[in-house]
C-alpha cells in the first residue's frame, strides 16, 4: 500500500482544525428530515475545494409517502436527495457513509456554536459529515495508490428510518457498483477512541404503527348513540402489548412502546377520533416479520369489533448486519489506527440505524467510536455534548480502512 496507519493518523491530525471548522459550521445550521440543502452545499463546496467530482443521489419522494411522513411528525418532504463522490477508479469498491441530518430538538448546551433554529445535532452527524470530508482529503491525496475506488455518500433521513433506503433505490450502490461498506457513528457515553462493533445483527429492526381510530362522538350520557374511539384504543393498546407476551419468543429482545396516545376534549365528550403510534423493536428477523403481520391483523379486528374505521401509516427499518468474514478483515486497520485494546466486540444495539438498507444488498460493518465518557448526555438528549478529539481519529479511521480494505483485495 506504500502508506502506514502512523502516517494516515499524522495526517488526519494535521487536518484537525479543517476537521473542526466543517463540524462547528454543520453544527449551526441543523436541518432534519430528506431535504437538507444548507448541510448538502457546504458538502458539495467543500469538495469542489478538494477537486472531488459529485454527484446528487436521491428522488422525488411518492406523494402517498410524503404525507406518511407528515402523519409522522415531519416538515412536508417532496424529495430526498444525497451527495456522492468516488474517489479512485474501477473495482473493487467500497463505500463510507456519513449520515448528516438532525434531530427536531432544541439544543441546551453552552457552546459557542450551538444552534439556535430549534433543531439540533444531538446524534452526532454534523460530526460524521465533518469526518468523512476529512477522510475525502486524505484520501484525494493518495488517490494514484488506490487499487480500487472508495464511493462517499453523505446521507439525508437517516431519522427518518428511510434516507439509506430512498438513496439505495435510486441507485446509491452502483456506478461504481459496490462491493463492500462502512459505517461509523460517534457515541457520547463511550471513551473517546474505543471501538466497538457486533458482529451479524447490530441494531434492532423498527417498525412504527401510526393508528387513527375513527368514531361517533356525542354526550357521556348517551355512550350507546356513539362509537368510542378511546374505548377502542385503549383495547387496541392492551391487546398489541399481550402480543409480545404470547406470540414473541422470549428468548427474542423485543420492545413495544405505545408512544403516542391521545384524543378527547372534555370529560362529558365522546371524541369522534383517538390516535395510537405504536413502535416495536427487536434484534430478531422472524419476531419481527410475525409481529409486523400480526399487529395490523389485531388493529383492524378490535377496531371493527367495536364499529369503528381507521387509517393505519406503517414504517418499517431493517436490522443492520455486521457481515462477519468483512468484520475480520476490517476489525485489524481499526486496531492499527486506534490500537488494539480500543477495539473491542460489544452487544447489538437496541436502537435503529438504517444503515440496514445498505447492509441488505452488501456486506457492510457498523462501529461505533467513543466520543465522551461513561456519565455524559446520551445521544438524542438536548445537552449532549461530544469531544472534538474524535474527528481526527474518525477521519483517519474511514481513509485507513478503505485503503487497507481495497489494497487486500488485490
Amino acid at each position: 500500500m506504500g502508506v502506514t496507519a502512523a502516517e494516515i493518523r499524522r495526517r488526519a491530525e494535521e487536518l484537525r482544525e479543517q476537521i473542526t471548522a466543517d463540524r462547528r459550521y454543520l453544527h449551526q445550521i441543523p436541518e432534519i428530515g430528506m431535504e437538507l440543502p444548507k448541510t448538502a452545499d457546504h458538502i458539495r463546496k467543500r469538495l469542489d475545494e478538494m477537486g472531488i467530482p459529485w454527484e446528487n443521489c436521491g428522488g422525488d419522494l411518492p406523494e402517498q409517502v410524503t404525507r406518511d411522513f407528515m402523519e409522522a411528525g415531519f416538515p412536508r418532504m417532496e424529495r430526498a436527495e444525497g451527495v456522492t463522490a468516488v474517489i479512485g477508479h474501477g473495482s473493487p469498491c467500497i463505500l463510507l457513509r456519513a449520515d448528516m441530518d438532525a434531530l427536531p430538538i432544541r439544543e441546551a448546551s453552552d457552546l459557542e456554536f450551538r444552534s439556535g433554529n430549534g433543531y439540533g445535532h444531538m446524534c452526532g452527524h454534523d460530526s460524521h459529515v465533518a469526518m468523512l470530508l476529512g477522510a475525502a482529503q486524505i484520501l484525494k491525496e493518495r488517490e494514484s495508490s488506490l487499487k480500487g475506488s472508495v464511493k462517499l455518500v453523505f446521507q439525508p433521513g437517516e431519522e427518518t428510518g428511510a434516507g439509506a433506503r430512498v438513496l439505495v433505490e435510486n441507485g446509491l450502490l452502483e456506478n461504481p457498483k459496490v462491493d463492500a461498506a462502512f459505517g461509523l457513528h460517534v457515541q457520547s457515553v463511550t471513551r473517546t477512541g474505543e471501538l466497538g462493533y457486533a458482529v451479524g445483527v447490530n441494531s434492532a429492526s423498527l417498525d412504527t404503527f401510526i393508528l387513527k381510530i375513527k368514531g361517533s362522538g356525542g354526550h357521556s350520557s348517551q355512550p350507546q348513540l356513539c362509537i368510542d374511539p378511546l374505548m377502542i384504543m385503549n383495547q387496541v393498546y392492551q391487546a398489541v402489548n399481550l402480543l409480545v407476551t404470547r406470540e414473541a419468543d422470549p428468548a427474542a429482545m423485543v420492545a413495544l412502546t405505545c408512544g403516542v396516545a391521545k384524543g378527547g376534549t372534555a370529560v362529558n365528550i365522546i371524541p369522534g377520533e383517538a390516535e395510537l403510534h405504536i413502535g416495536v423493536r427487536t434484534l430478531d428477523v422472524q419476531a419481527a416479520d410475525h409481529l409486523t403481520r400480526r399487529i395490523p391483523e389485531v388493529i383492524d379486528h378490535y377496531v371493527k369489533a367495536w364499529r369503528g374505521a381507521y387509517d393505519l401509516t406503517v414504517f418499517h427499518t431493517p436490522c443492520t448486519y455486521s457481515d462477519e468474514a468483512l468484520c475480520r478483515e476490517l476489525v485489524p486497520f481499526a486496531e492499527e489506527i486506534l490500537g488494539k485494546g480500543h477495539v473491542s466486540q460489544i452487544p447489538p444495539m437496541t436502537g435503529t440505524e438504517d444503515f440496514g438498507y445498505i447492509t441488505r444488498e452488501v456486506p457492510g460493518m457498523f462501529a461505533f467510536i467513543g466520543a465522551g465518557q461513561p456519565g455524559n448526555a446520551p445521544l438524542h438528549n438536548p445537552h449532549m455534548v461530544l469531544d472534538e478529539e474524535v474527528l481526527p481519529l474518525g477521519a483517519a479511521l474511514h481513509a485507513y480502512t478503505a485503503m487497507a480494505w481495497l489494497d487486500s483485495r488485490r
